[in-house]
């Protein structure tokens, strides 16, 4: 009697919209292994996260951050790991008057859902969704397809140049001037890392957008140039792209010290973003994504001109 394969079809058409990509139907299985209340997500046969909801009660999360606590069972949000707490329908109303966001179980999965699919989207796209994008676009212009596919680029080589996008969350709905770039770029090099970077950069608007506050600010993390210039140095070339291959000592340091910058942007209500130079924004996204995966790493030339940017 619920809501949730109507909202996954809304998902689909949501993350569509979104990302740019076509999500396939997504399959439900009752699994009467998994506890009664619990739900798990699996990519390509195997389990990669899962929750717990509590039927017949709502979830209660405080936004706020204030030290209050709500009679209810205390549990973690799934999607981002909040404090919260499953609360009865009596409690509502005064959960609701302390300032708590109240949920119920489907928006819990939903929301969860929703996350990884976007999380996971590069992993999701494989060569045949990639075939059926460029068909769609070869139907309204047949010229920048026919010029970049087979003749610069294979549906493999164009897959990964979007899986790059995507693993950032960068969207891939503007397909026909990623296309464009491809076509302007590939005849100079193969590369990857190199091929992202002229994508990005012509996606500014975009990224920008994504980043930027309502009045057009960014507050951002820099490198020190002489540290820039380090990490340029100690680039190696892998069958996966660039790698910097930095000492034990002075990764931790950067670590170390990015931590305590994240976590400063984070108690002020702000997304961390590190800003450096294109030439070393890849490969410094691979050192840190293991141990920060949601950092946001631009570069200057990602930025629009009007945007005003705070450094700390």
């Amino acid at each position: 009697g619920g809501d949730l394969l109507d909202r996954l079809a809304a998902i689909r058409r949501q993350c569509a919209a979104d990302l740019g990509v076509f999500v396939r139907p997504i399959r439900i299985r009752d699994n009467l292994q998994l506890g009664a209340n619990t739900y798990v997500f699996k990519l390509k046969g195997v389990e990669v996260t899962s929750g717990e909801v509590l039927p017949g009660h709502y979830l209660a999360m405080n936004p706020v951050g204030v030290e209050t606590e709500l009679s209810g069972i205390a549990t973690q949000e799934p999607t981002f790991g909040l404090p919260a707490w499953w609360i009865s329908e009596e409690n509502k109303n005064e959960a609701e008057l302390k300032g708590f966001t109240i949920v119920d179980c489907t928006t819990v999965l939903i929301t969860h859902l929703t996350e990884f699919i976007k999380n996971h989207a590069d992993e999701l796209l494989g060569r045949q969704e990639v075939k059926e994008m460029i068909e769609t676009v070869k139907e309204s212009n047949p010229a920048v397809v026919e010029e970049l596919i087979p003749e610069l680029m294979t549906y493999g080589d164009v897959q990964k140049v979007l899986q790059n996008l995507l693993a950032e969350r960068v969207p891939v709905r503007n397909l026909v001037t990623i296309l464009e770039v491809l076509a302007d770029n590939a005849r100079l090099t193969k590369e990857f890392d190199y091929l992202t970077e002229v994508v990005r950069q012509a996606l500014k608007r975009t990224i920008s957008r994504m980043y930027a506050t309502p009045d057009n600010k960014m507050t951002v993390i820099t490198l020190h140039p002489k540290l820039e210039q380090v990490i340029a140095d100690s680039l190696q070339q892998t069958q996966n792209g660039n790698y910097p291959v930095l000492s034990p000592d002075l990764t931790n340091k950067i670590f170390d010290r990015l931590a305590s910058m994240v976590e400063q942007l984070t108690m002020s209500g702000l997304v961390p973003i590190v800003l450096c130079s294109s030439r070393i924004r890849m490969p410094l996204r691979r050192l840190t994504e293991r141990f920060m995966p949601n950092l946001v790493i631009l570069s200057l030339n990602e930025l629009t001109p009007e945007l005003e940017v705070d450094s700390i």
